[in-house]
């Protein structure tokens, strides 16, 4: 492939300034949490495919774990199927869970796989039940009110949490210069299948790979409070206080 000056000389510019991040993570593994508001829009898309070629391309690994929420609520509503949500996780029954399995395993995740190899790289997806990359366990949700003696325990379906991660594989794939992709589904002990919050696998891929970095994309610029300022940085108490009075809702809870 040629470039033009102009284009040389972009490109040019952005090494310059990456420099100093592509030699400190050579080497290193990073996981990158894409999440699917970020999926809506093409510019963004290949804007992300970009990149991530370009780690693997100067010696960084990569590692992808995908949500896809939207998507799998839109063709939830085409079925008629109402969605649920608690703590910002989804009410997961049978129904539903096929439905995530068809979008997460299926479409959103080959989506993504094509859309990498497009820009150059050489994406794998996979699904947690491949090889039981991602091994799970019904995840139990409880809540309690000061009126309250005792926790409510509130059944949410097919929602799972992570048990453990199979690096082996991971590991097999980063080393052969493959970008692995993962939909965040779990396999329980008898085969069973859960939906699982990405951001909670990302974190869990990233313990278990003992990454460098965690890296969560989305469509909006941060945590924000209530006047619409980026929050930079937060205490544990603080995050239980912008939890309690509703700053911190929905899908921000498990981040």
């Amino acid at each position: 492939m040629t470039l033009d000056r102009d284009a040389a000389s972009h490109v040019a510019e952005v090494l310059s300034e990456a420099l100093p991040y592509i030699r400190r993570f050579v080497g290193k593994t990073l996981v990158i949490k894409y999440g699917g508001n970020a999926m809506e829009s093409e510019e963004l898309k290949t804007g992300f495919a970009r990149d991530i070629v370009l780690m693997k391309a100067v010696g960084i690994n990569p590692v992808v774990v995908h949500g896809g929420g939207p998507q799998i609520g839109d063709l939830l509503k085409r079925l008629s199927i109402e969605s649920h949500f608690i703590d910002g996780m989804r009410v997961t029954d049978s129904a539903t869970m096929d439905v995530v399995e068809m979008v997460l395993g299926g479409q959103v995740n080959k989506d993504i796989v094509n859309l990498i190899n497009r820009h150059g790289g050489s994406a794998i997806g996979l699904t947690g039940k491949d090889a039981e990359l991602i091994r799970a366990r019904k995840l139990t949700v409880s809540r309690q009110t000061p009126e309250m003696t005792t926790p409510e325990i509130i059944d949410i379906g097919h929602v799972g949490e992570v048990v453990s991660v199979n690096t082996d594989l991971l590991n097999m794939l980063v080393k052969g210069d493959f970008i692995p992709v993962i939909a965040p589904i779990g396999v329980g002990a008898n085969g069973e299948s859960y939906n699982i919050n990405a951001d909670l696998v990302a974190g869990k891929v990233a313990e278990a790979l003992k990454a460098e970095k965690l890296m969560l994309l989305t469509n909006i610029a941060g945590l924000m409070d209530k006047q619409g300022q980026v929050l930079t940085g937060l205490t544990t108490e603080q995050v239980n206080e912008l939890i309690a009075d509703g700053t911190i809702y929905g899908g921000m809870l498990p981040k």
